[in-house]
């Protein structure tokens, strides 16, 4: 008996699937073409020896050694907002991975945590943003 050949019952979708605009993660640019050669390393490395504690982790009371110099406004190629020491702050990995991201997803970042990265109630405590290992616990902010 001779076998059918199924017919496919996929169809493409075309232009009812929109992409994504180009990022720097699709550009297929360098670092370096992106604006952080050299010079960015060196101004990075001499930035995290002036500031070398997370600021996030400041706030919420923890001493964490940073790691990452964030854009506090994203620069978005903008050469002036982007070697603008003034608009920087240094972060350790998870508070930039975890906390920045949702910060500039507009998502709330923990709840009852408030945008500067306080509680919202001074007596609650918090483990805010999330770390490994065990939970470093803080009561309010004057503790």
């Amino acid at each position: 008996m001779k076998l059918k050949t199924l017919k496919p019952t996929l169809r493409t979708v075309g232009p009812a699937v929109r992409t994504m605009g180009q990022t720097w993660r699709t550009s297929g640019m360098t670092t370096t073409e992106r604006g952080y050669g050299y010079r960015w390393q060196k101004a990075r490395a001499r930035f995290l020896r002036n500031n070398p504690l997370c600021v996030y982790c400041e706030r919420a009371g923890r001493v964490e050694l940073a790691t990452v110099v964030d854009h506090i406004v994203p620069h978005r190629g903008n050469p002036e907002i982007f070697w603008d020491e003034s608009r920087w702050q240094s972060l350790c990995k998870p508070c930039h991975d975890v906390t920045k991201a949702r910060e500039e997803r507009g998502s709330p970042t923990h709840q009852g945590i408030g945008t500067d990265g306080w509680p919202v109630d001074p007596g609650a405590s918090t483990d805010y943003p999330p770390q490994g290992g065990p939970s470093r616990l803080r009561q309010g902010r004057g503790s």
